[in-house]
């Protein structure tokens, strides 16, 4: 079933094809209808599973016209996971006239208080800075129509519970809820039976593991050289297209500079590039214009880019599910891919965290012909080393096999 069958108005689709989205995710499918019918939804689902377009796209239709009025909020557990789902419904709300802010802490209070000022239909908010706003008086919910609770496991983590319920008190009573979380511990449950009503569950089923067509190797590297060892990564193997990924989005925007400086065609794209540079860095991408594609997690997720022959983790994800999305990006439709992941000292728990959820220990290696400054991993790696490892191809160092990256021809 396409987009096109599930009852989403023509200016929705339209976004939705602008954005190159194909064919729906399983949980689009069966959220979607769900939310038309004006049922409480919960979606137990992973990061990545395209649940934001699960939420997003049938609220669209039915608030159909803009009237500056707050019918709609979406809290998230943090200011990434806000700016990122407040560009995504932008980007699927741009042949309508529905205005969507976000408010998220960490930054002056300036062009939140002005949104709000001059009215939203779709407020993305953190908790907390939400209750600033509404203890200023700048936010009203009493005409609250649809109230969706992103990511509620992290919320739980993070301690935003208590502001949760003191936002949903303020919400209208007569409204559509949505609950979406990866788990559902007891104090989650609680929160459902207080704000839901007769809730439909859409439960989706967790990937933990890459696909088996992506060989995913590790290079240990002090934190001083990362820089260079990407540059010498993208100089000695030959690939197709590389997304590189990175935890920020000054660090995308620093790396894509130092790349572009060695005559790469690199193209960036996160949450604080404008809307044209985001459609033109997806197309030159897609269209081979460029080769290299800088990006943070909002690449990781949901976007239709086709045959990206390497993934390279500038930065180890603090998710476990991140790298599984991340480095997702490549092997698709059965083709082969690599994805290498630069690793410092301070990114050892984050990557036994990865190793542990996809069930894999992670192949260290080591560039050839690179000049290595000493770093503590390499002997961590000697210590770890075991009888039964496998013997890859490279040079053997006192105990530990590294071996140099699988080389792809070109087009």
């Amino acid at each position: 079933m396409s987009f096109t069958n599930l009852g989403l108005s023509a200016e929705v689709l339209q976004g939705i094809h602008a954005m190159g989205y194909v064919d729906p995710t399983p949980i689009q499918l069966r959220a979607i209808p769900l939310v038309l019918a004006g049922k409480d939804v919960i979606g137990s689902a992973q990061t990545g599973t395209g649940k934001t377009a699960a939420f997003a796209l049938p609220l669209l239709t039915k608030l159909a016209k803009g009237n500056r009025i707050t019918r709609a909020l979406i809290l998230e557990p943090t200011r990434e996971l806000a700016a990122q789902v407040e560009t995504a419904i932008r980007d699927f709300a741009r042949f309508t006239d529905i205005k969507v802010a976000v408010m998220f802490g960490g930054v002056g209070y300036g062009r939140q208080r002005e949104a709000l000022k001059e009215g939203t239909d779709v407020i993305v908010a953190t908790p907390g800075r939400l209750l600033d706003h509404i203890g200023q008086g700048l936010c009203r919910l009493d005409m609250l129509e649809y109230l969706v609770l992103d990511e509620a496991d992290r919320m739980l983590d993070m301690g935003f519970l208590p502001d949760v319920r003191k936002i949903v008190q303020r919400c209208r009573k007569e409204r559509q809820t949505c609950l979406f979380s990866a788990t559902v511990p007891p104090e989650i449950e609680s929160l459902i039976k207080w704000t839901m009503q007769n809730p439909q569950t859409v439960e989706i089923g967790q990937r933990r593991s890459p696909a088996e067509t992506v060989k995913h190797v590790i290079y240990q590297v002090a934190e001083d050289q990362k820089s260079d060892l990407l540059r010498a990564i993208l100089d000695q193997v030959q690939y197709e297209s590389v997304i590189i990924f990175c935890r920020t989005k000054h660090r995308a925007d620093r790396i894509g500079s130092l790349l572009k400086k060695n005559n790469h065609a690199v193209a960036i794209l996160h949450s604080n590039r404008t809307q044209r540079e985001r459609e033109q860095a997806l197309k030159g991408f897609r269209d081979g214009r460029y080769e290299v594609l800088v990006a943070t997690d909002i690449a990781a997720r949901g976007l239709d880019v086709a045959d990206v022959s390497h993934v390279i983790n500038y930065d180890v994800p603090h998710h476990p599910e991140d790298y599984v999305h991340r480095i997702g990006r490549t092997g698709r439709a059965q083709a082969t891919g690599d994805a290498f992941t630069l690793m410092v000292a301070e990114d050892a728990k984050h990557v036994a965290s990865i190793e542990r959820f996809i069930g894999v220990k992670i192949e260290r290696t080591k560039l050839e012909n690179f000049n290595y400054r000493y770093t503590a991993l390499f002997e961590e790696a000697k210590d770890q080393r075991t009888s039964n490892e496998k013997r890859v191809r490279g040079v053997r160092l006192s105990g530990g096999y590294f071996c140099g990256p699988v080389k792809r021809r070109k087009r």
